[in-house]
């Protein structure tokens, strides 16, 4: 059965706002300190380079699929 926003208290729609706005505000926080990082930065791109060259294993090699 769907829920519908007009299935929940008032309560429980501000709570799930808040939830989402929270986690939401602490993803960008962390993505900020990440990126202030240039070790980080390195570290991207080259993971992107050696995914364009190629470098790579599929999950299945790595688990022994």
């Amino acid at each position: 059965m769907e829920t519908k926003v007009r299935d929940l208290t008032v309560e429980e729609l501000r709570a799930l706002i808040s939830t989402t706005i929270r986690e939401t505000l602490e993803e960008l926080i962390e993505d900020l300190f990440a990126l202030s990082s240039e070790e980080y930065r390195r570290s991207i791109e080259e993971a992107r380079r050696d995914y364009k060259e190629g470098r790579v294993k599929r999950l299945e090699e790595i688990f022994d699929v």
